[in-house]
């Protein structure tokens, strides 16, 4: 993991509110589920401004369920390197009481240099 990244020039691009729903606003009942739906859209926001995933810089992830989190470690790495292969910027997670969508169990907030 990193603990700092230091972006080369670009435009610096902030990503917010990225939940695992689906275009129909449905969510899936599964932490991982969730967090690879909301990395998926992190990187289409990433791609819509012209990057590519590995333009991603940090990652904060929020969590209503950090034991649960904690306990999917395995198949979240996964899920993230799915999406974002073996580029990792400095991320946080931080346990939450609960989120918007009262069935989110994740949201990212994130930040890229395009």
């Amino acid at each position: 993991f990193s603990h700092g990244a230091l972006p080369g020039e670009g435009k610096t691009l902030h990503i917010a509110g990225q939940t695992g729903q689906h275009e129909d606003m449905t969510l899936d009942d599964g932490l991982v589920e969730q967090f690879a739906r909301a990395c998926q859209a992190v990187a289409m926001v990433i791609a819509e401004a012209g990057g590519d995933s590995h333009d991603l810089v940090s990652m904060t992830i929020f969590t209503t369920d950090v034991p649960g989190y904690r306990e999917s470690l395995g198949p979240i790495g996964e899920a993230y390197r799915q999406v974002f292969g073996k580029h990792f910027p400095p991320m946080a997670l931080i346990g939450v009481a609960e989120l918007f969508d009262p069935k989110a169990k994740v949201e990212l907030v994130c930040t890229a240099v395009v």
